[in-house]
């Protein structure tokens, strides 16, 4: 499978990020992607970036666009994950960015915000198919009603469950959507199996993972845990009651013993190997996690969309967002690029490789039948979901952020109440930082 989550959602990145954008909009000039010369067949080399998580996709992507593409080839340049926003800010500062950037799109808005990527409104509007893109990647694209990118492919989130061992626990899995209720009586049930059967597995000391797999259940209310516009947020902790609840859920999935003792000290290095192995009832995980299962186990998982306490479903809308630099050399062909990369024909192949597609209108029968449980996110996509701030990887990915320090006091420690009081002033700390 060409991808490690656990690596870019592990790998948090450097936190002075913001800081070395300051500056950088107005430092190179800015692309027209409405005047004539930018839709005029473009030749000559386009250089991609891509970080290392996504980079085999990438590579098939691209040896399959210059064989199409006589006069017009890219060169793809890998980028470790860890170290992708400094060496793009860098590469813009010294006014030598590459033609198009394939990122993790939790970013994008860092660096939108700081006026370095290209207003592409014009020609992201004018794809046949914008109306099918995910609502969740190009809000993440998308400042005062302007776009300055495209979705590349999606990494969602969901509770996928073994069939097998619900049946046997006599858990009916339409109970899964109802919420915490429904939840806790499914894991109760499924640990009655006893034997090497857990009811639930989780990650409790990897940010990423628990960032990716946890906030669902809150945004399924229609919270988040950062409030106010972007540049102007604070935490949003104190208060939140869709918060309070999903912490106290996980806490009694620990305290009665619902989920292995492993969980506490698990950092993902095995993450889902528990439930590929058909030892678990529920996990929420991700696609790539799951599809690399033995065929014999894969045929017995089944997925529902992460609900909210009472109910309502959300989804975590990772992935790539693509996006041109101004200053790009070449932007006529980095945006022929885009459009090849958000194809049909590239974009049903997605889930083979661990990721799914970003248009809706893949879903066709031959799609349906040979990646089913692929569907739920295509068939919803206004419930995807990704914070739109300035400081998501120093609130959530970073191994001490206030995110991992909260569940943790709030699941293992001294409980709800005592962790979100302390994370409050954190969230508010950081942002005012990321935002100044």
């Amino acid at each position: 499978m060409p991808l490690d989550r656990r690596a870019f959602l592990v790998g948090g990145l450097i936190g002075a990020s913001s800081l070395a954008l300051a500056g950088c909009a107005g430092a190179l000039p800015p692309i027209n992607s409405a005047s004539k010369s930018f839709n005029t067949k473009a030749t000559g080399i386009v250089t991609v970036w891509c970080r290392a998580a996504t980079q085999a996709g990438l590579v098939s992507l691209v040896a399959g666009f210059n064989r199409a593409h006589k006069n017009l080839q890219v060169e793809l340049t890998p980028i470790p994950d860890a170290q992708y926003v400094t060496k793009l800010a860098t590469s813009i500062r010294g006014g030598q960015p590459p033609d198009v950037v394939d990122m993790d799109d939790i970013n994008s808005t860092l660096f939108i915000y700081r006026g370095v990527f290209a207003d592409l409104t014009t020609v992201v509007k004018e794809l046949p198919y914008f109306d099918r893109l995910s609502t969740g990647h190009l809000r993440l694209l998308e400042q005062n009603n302007r776009f300055f990118g495209v979705p590349y492919l999606a990494d969602n989130s969901m509770l996928y469950y073994n069939t097998e061992i619900l049946a046997k626990a006599d858990v009916d899995p339409t109970s899964l959507s109802t919420g915490f209720t429904g939840l806790l009586d499914a894991a109760k049930k499924i640990q009655k199996l006893g034997g090497e059967i857990f009811a639930w597995t989780l990650s409790a000391n990897s940010p990423g993972i628990l960032g990716f797999t946890v906030q669902p259940h809150i945004w399924a209310t229609g919270n988040d845990m950062q409030k106010g516009r972007i540049g102007r947020q604070q935490g949003n902790i104190i208060g939140n009651d869709a918060l309070e609840q999903t912490l106290a859920f996980y806490r009694q999935l620990w305290v009665d013993g619902l989920t292995s003792r492993k969980a506490y000290s698990d950092a993902g290095a095995a993450w889902g190997a528990d439930f590929r192995a058909g030892t678990v009832g529920l996990m929420p995980v991700s696609w790539g996690s799951v599809a690399t299962a033995p065929p014999a186990i894969l045929k017995k998982i089944d997925a529902v969309l992460l609900p909210g306490p009472t109910g309502g479903s959300s989804f975590f809308d990772g992935g790539d967002n693509m996006c041109i630099p101004n200053g790009a050399a070449n932007p006529q062909g980095g945006w022929e690029f885009m459009k090849y990369a958000t194809g049909l024909d590239t974009q049903k192949n997605l889930p083979a490789g661990g990721y799914f597609p970003v248009r809706s209108d893949v879903l066709t029968p031959s799609y349906q039948r040979n990646y089913p449980i692929s569907e739920l996110p295509l068939k919803n996509l206004e419930r995807g979901y990704a914070p739109q701030t300035l400081a998501y990887n120093l609130l959530y990915n970073q191994p001490s952020s206030p995110f991992i320090t909260m569940f943790r006091e709030a699941v293992f420690g001294d409980g709800v109440t005592a962790a979100m009081k302390t994370a409050q002033p954190a969230w508010d700390r950081i942002l005012d930082q990321a935002q100044a």
